[in-house]
């Protein structure tokens, strides 16, 4: 009977997750989840749909303001924001780009990632209903100024597994993560960054 119960109580839950709107799951990921690590796979298509770059890498964040992405192919970089500053590192060019926190996250996808609760009234939400088995939100920039129309996530069985992004130039980004873990112990190092020996540093240092 205790198991027919527990039973009872999963499916209960899954059937909540499963009708919950686009803005509810939103909101349960935001206040549910302070840290995660995950991969994702990366593909942009200018405004006539043609693709136009592929790139894939892992992802860590820690609410809030702290998070580490890092691209692997096809060109290796990463991002670092450690509370306080944004740090962009492109191996190649050897050179590293340095923005406060505030200034860099705004109105972002890296604000609904991993921004602080309060981030959300950056934008105006509104629910988009199911598609591709998953239920979606509009997150749409208060701040005309913040380089992206619009925003969109998808949430599935397993948290967000996908999102959208349409720039001012007609040019849609979509991001699709896989191996999320929510809630890991992860290592304040992970989200601190020195300039390698001999990089060009600019920006606010």
């Amino acid at each position: 009977m205790k198991s027919l119960a527990s039973f009872a109580l999963l499916a209960f839950s899954l059937a909540q997750a499963v009708h919950a709107s686009g803005v509810d799951r939103l909101n349960q990921f935001m206040t549910s989840t302070v840290t995660a690590t995950g991969e994702f796979e990366q593909r942009v298509f200018n405004r006539d749909r043609k693709l136009i770059q592929q790139s894939r890498g892992t992802l860590a964040f820690a609410r809030p303001g702290k998070f580490r992405w890092t691209y692997s192919k096809p060109y290796p970089q990463v991002i670092v924001g450690d509370g306080a500053r944004v740090w962009v590192y492109d191996e190649d060019l050897n050179q590293v780009t340095v923005r406060k926190l505030g200034q860099a996250l705004g109105a972002t996808p890296a604000a609904l990632l991993a921004g602080s609760n309060e981030a959300l009234k950056a934008f105006e939400l509104k629910d988009e209903g199911t598609r591709d088995g998953l239920e979606w939100v509009e997150a749409i920039p208060r701040d005309k100024e913040s380089g992206f129309e619009r925003i969109r996530l998808g949430f599935g069985f397993s948290g967000i597994e996908r999102m959208e992004l349409v720039d001012a130039f007609g040019q849609t980004t979509e991001l699709r993560f896989s191996g999320l873990r929510r809630n890991p112990r992860l290592d304040p190092a992970l989200f601190s960054f020195s300039p390698p020996k001999g990089a060009d540093v600019v920006g606010d240092k």
